[in-house]
């Protein structure tokens, strides 16, 4: 493949936040895109892309020149019940592993594999910044990081190349985590939650879709990549940042009080997404020259609020 080069891309997980507006890049580009999905004759696809069913696995992946795998249960669209983690574990390891079985019944397999993780692989952080060479964390996401990551690498065995984007809190207009943020300020009663101090590692929506393109057509982004803005912040900061761009104020709430309801209404997952955090910096992304359109919260918010 010359390097800028996708004439076919196959897309797992390709209706969600961020499938969805990547598949219609990848389309604009001239990109031949097959969307994996169990039901093909229910999606409401961007039009000139193919759906298709995870049966046809090998014959689809034969001669790609790129697999995009964002495929995994929302971590955030429900209390981490027994059955809630496991489906959220379970999602993400077993499409990673058919993906990988699937190569290896390839004559040709894909050049290569870009698969999604998450900054959950490092956390809880505390105020030094955080790179892709950092130790990973502890606790459920960090394991289950670390797991998803482990079933892509075994693709590298294939000669196969691999590149690993390690998401942060999406940015997006509609969907994702920005609307729930913002609607309590629009309505007065924005507010820090717990101490605010914990890191909040962000990224615009469509610098994320172009970074999923870049890694799967440039041959130089091997390994692991944070797919974060190179401007991490306090969760209050960016609250602030919300409140001033809304032209509201953000309320004095005690951390103790926000912590302890928080807890109360989210359990478990309050903790891992909400009240603990990292300052994850881009620095693999940035060597390579990676140019982000929105490198800070105040021009992402700007753009999308």
């Amino acid at each position: 493949m010359v390097e800028g080069d996708l004439k076919r891309v196959v897309v797992a997980g390709g209706t969600g936040l961020v499938g969805r507006p990547l598949v219609q890049a990848l389309l604009d580009g001239g990109t031949q895109v097959t969307v994996l999905t169990r039901n093909p004759g229910r999606l409401n696809l961007p039009a000139g892309a193919t759906a298709q069913n995870w049966e046809d696995l090998p014959t689809l992946l034969e001669g790609a020149d790129a697999v995009i795998n964002l495929a995994g249960e929302g971590i955030a669209e429900g209390r981490w019940t027994a059955s809630r983690k496991a489906a959220i574990r379970d999602s993400r390891i077993h499409a990673t592993r058919r993906i990988v079985a699937a190569m290896q019944a390839c004559r040709k397999p894909p050049a290569a594999l870009v698969n999604a993780s998450a900054i959950g692989y490092y956390i809880p952080k505390g105020a030094s910044p955080v790179a892709e060479s950092s130790e990973p964390g502890s606790g459920f996401l960090a394991d289950v990081c670390r797991a998803w990551e482990a079933e892509a690498d075994a693709a590298s065995a294939l000669g196969v190349r691999v590149a690993v984007v390690r998401i942060g809190v999406v940015l997006a207009r509609e969907g994702g985590a920005l609307p729930k943020m913002a609607l309590p300020v629009r309505f007065y009663g924005g507010c820090k939650l717990g101490t605010g101090a914990q890191g909040l590692s962000w990224i615009h929506l469509d610098d994320l879709v172009t970074m999923f393109i870049e890694a799967a057509r440039n041959p130089a982004w091997v390994g692991p990549f944070n797919g974060t803005a190179p401007e991490p912040l306090s969760h209050e900061v960016f609250m602030r940042l919300v409140a001033k761009r809304l032209r509201r104020p953000l309320l004095p709430v005690p951390g103790f009080l926000t912590t302890t309801l928080t807890k109360l209404l989210l359990g478990e997952m309050a903790e891992a997404l909400l009240l603990q955090g990292a300052f994850v910096i881009p620095a693999r992304t940035q060597v390579l020259g990676f140019q982000f359109r929105f490198p800070t919260a105040e021009a992402a918010l700007e753009d999308l609020l």
